[in-house]
């Protein structure tokens, strides 16, 4: 992906800054600032909840997942904050509003990890949302909108084999076939949601709707290098790209590969090579009219795998990522087509499936500029940009306004152990979060 141009609160072109947002002007709220060495603590104490023989391990519905949740509802307690768990298992903590017939505004993100995963990734947005709830509480500020701060479930991949559980349940896109997934351990979906505190019975409509999400903020680190790079404070997420996956199936003849010449071969794997090179191909020419795409093949069976047999078969799993639910059709209809052409001509059969599919979301305006002139408000730098990895904010977005704010983390790293954001990114983030939720909330 490109850079975005870098933005900054001290240009002397505000139009140019907000690219056409609507500035809330007199909206500016008092001083309060949020507490930088709290949130830092935070950080580390939940990180060493954590397999020791694998940092940073806390992988969702793992005992120690539910240690670090039994942490962070004590530290939601401490804060002031009223704890209960959803139906779908999420975490939540809610601090009350001036005006509890509102809506509420909600922040938060997860604490679930890939196995041996960061200590940022979904926890940063859990903890940022704690310290804007506690540093409204214990200065004696009230939003006019209840506010509450969400640790979704299994935000990651997890043993049940698909993500973002616990937003899906909230937004009522938890399928009986997703719900009926049965686990190598032998439970299922449902089981494990109910055993994290959770109720599978009232899954089959969405937990909230839209009289009851008044906004959706989330702040992540950006795992990509754009920030970091271009020296820039914070990214403005104009939209969540959807995530597509396709399952491609490649049958030729397995054959003895010393005594079958190469000219009477149906190699199976020659043919996924082609495919894997044309989704490259394809993907990096799609980059028009402002869209991001991106295609990858990260998953590859081959049969029967030996040095000495020429491949008879080959499994494979092809995911497209993209801001333009238009683009991805477009770059599968091409790729199917071109690659039938180079199976037809090699004699191997093709079985094309979607698996998949989830759609792009775009960011609410309204939160964006809010956003926008927190930013400039704290004389952070900003940009604006499009996330290429799925959040929870993505299915929040189907039910209310919902907008993200990234943070740089080093070298674009994360889903490992060295994923890092610094200190002071990590305030400038929450700095900007909390006061943007505050010029959000004087705005409805």
């Amino acid at each position: 992906m490109s850079s975005p141009p870098r933005v900054s609160a001290d240009s002397s072109n505000p139009s140019a800054v907000l690219e056409g947002a609507n500035v809330l002007s007199g909206q500016t709220p008092s001083t309060l600032s949020i507490n930088a060495d709290r949130l830092w603590q935070r950080i580390a104490e939940l990180a060493a909840i954590t397999d020791p023989d694998r940092p940073y391990s806390r992988v969702a519905f793992s005992d120690l997942h539910a240690e670090g949740r039994q942490w962070l509802t004590g530290q939601m307690k401490q804060a002031g904050l009223d704890v209960r768990i959803d139906a779908g298992a999420n975490l939540i903590g809610r601090l009350a509003g001036s005006e509890n017939g509102r809506a509420a505004i909600v922040s938060g993100s997860h604490t679930d990890t890939v196995p041996r995963g960061g200590r940022f990734d979904g926890i940063a947005g859990v903890l940022v949302a704690l310290e804007v709830a506690q540093t409204l509480a214990e200065n004696g500020e009230r939003l006019r909108h209840p506010f509450e701060v969400v640790d979704f479930l299994a935000e990651e991949p997890n043993k049940y084999g698909f993500s973002c559980i616990g937003s899906r349940a909230i937004a009522g896109v938890l399928t009986e076939q997703q719900l009926a997934y049965v686990a190598a351990d032998g439970t299922s979906t449902a089981e494990g949601i109910a055993a994290m505190g959770g109720d599978p019975e009232r899954l089959g409509s969405p937990l909230r709707d839209r009289d009851d999400l008044a906004g959706f903020f989330e702040l992540h680190i950006e795992q990509g290098v754009v920030l970091e790079q271009d020296a820039v404070d914070i990214g403005i997420v104009t939209d969540i790209v959807g995530i597509t996956r396709y399952r491609i199936r490649l049958t030729g003849e397995a054959a003895h590969a010393g005594t079958t010449p190469m000219n009477r071969r149906k190699d199976a794997l020659v043919a996924a090579a082609i495919l894997v090179q044309e989704a490259e191909t394809l993907a990096s020419t799609q980059q028009t009219d402002g869209a991001y795409l991106v295609a990858t093949v990260g998953k590859l069976d081959v049969v029967p795998n030996g040095s000495n047999v020429v491949p008879g078969f080959v499994d494979l799993a092809i995911e497209v990522r993209s801001n333009s639910n238009e683009q991805v059709d477009r770059f599968y209809e091409t790729f199917l087509a071109r690659f039938r052409e180079v199976c037809n001509r090699r004699d191997i059969a093709l079985q094309a499936d979607r698996i998949s599919d989830g759609a792009a979301i775009g960011c609410d305006q309204a939160v964006q500029s809010a956003l926008v002139e927190a930013a400039e408000m704290n004389r952070a730098s900003y940009v604006r940009m499009p996330s290429g990895a799925g959040h929870d904010a993505a299915y929040m977005a189907r039910i209310g306004p919902s907008g993200m704010i990234f943070i740089p983390c080093l070298k674009g790293r994360s889903h490992c152990p060295e994923e890092w954001a610094d200190k002071k990114a990590l305030a400038t983030g929450a700095q900007v979060m909390l006061d943007g939720i505050r010029l959000y909330d004087r705005r409805l």
